[in-house]
């Protein structure tokens, strides 16, 4: 597996993804956003096809990002998407690890995304990412890079405040309890 940045905003490549492959698919042909992927071994960036050849089948996960309007050395990641049957991998995780080391070369300081159920809370967190004690208008949870990650149970907790399903609910119970996981290495298996 690779990952790459494939532009920056605004003007960033078009990529089209899957729709019954990927969350989110529509988003990643904007051009205004810049892009980053994980691809399958053998594939090179070049080996993607302009979105009118077709689908960008080597890509295993993308990421959507813009400039923040009001914070010039911040990056907003916009979506985050995995192939459906490569969920659970950390590959989504690893790719945005990837994303945010690149940005920080770029010269943001900041990194932010806004999540809205706790399996992305997770992911993010494994990220690096910390919960900064605010929501958006959607309810969504904001975190940043870099951050101490010393509010990951308080962001647990706006959820676990939540009607959720049985299922998120054991599961951010669990969480509760344990703390921050270990921040993943991009480039490592896991």
């Amino acid at each position: 597996m690779e990952f790459a940045v494939l532009g920056w905003p605004p003007d960033g490549p078009a990529l089209r993804l899957h729709h019954e492959r990927f969350a989110y698919a529509g988003k990643f042909v904007m051009t205004s956003t810049g892009k980053a992927v994980a691809l399958a071994a053998g594939v090179a960036p070049a080996d993607l096809p302009a979105p009118e050849e077709g689908y960008a089948e080597g890509v295993l996960a993308a990421a959507a990002f813009n400039e923040d309007r009001t914070d010039p050395d911040a990056l907003w990641l916009r979506y985050v998407t995995t192939r459906r049957d490569r969920q659970g991998e950390g590959i989504g995780t690893r790719l945005v690890a990837f994303a945010v080391a690149r940005a920080r070369k770029r010269g943001y300081e900041r990194v932010r995304i806004a999540v809205n159920n706790p399996y992305a809370y997770e992911a993010l967190s494994k990220a690096g990412f910390g919960y900064v004690g605010r929501e958006t208008g959607l309810a969504e949870l904001v975190m940043e890079r870099p951050s101490d990650r010393a509010r990951y149970r308080e962001g647990l907790a706006a959820f676990a405040d939540r009607d959720l399903p049985a299922e998120q609910r054991e599961f951010v119970a669990a969480r509760r309890e344990r703390g921050p996981p270990p921040v993943v290495d991009p480039l490592s298996g896991g």
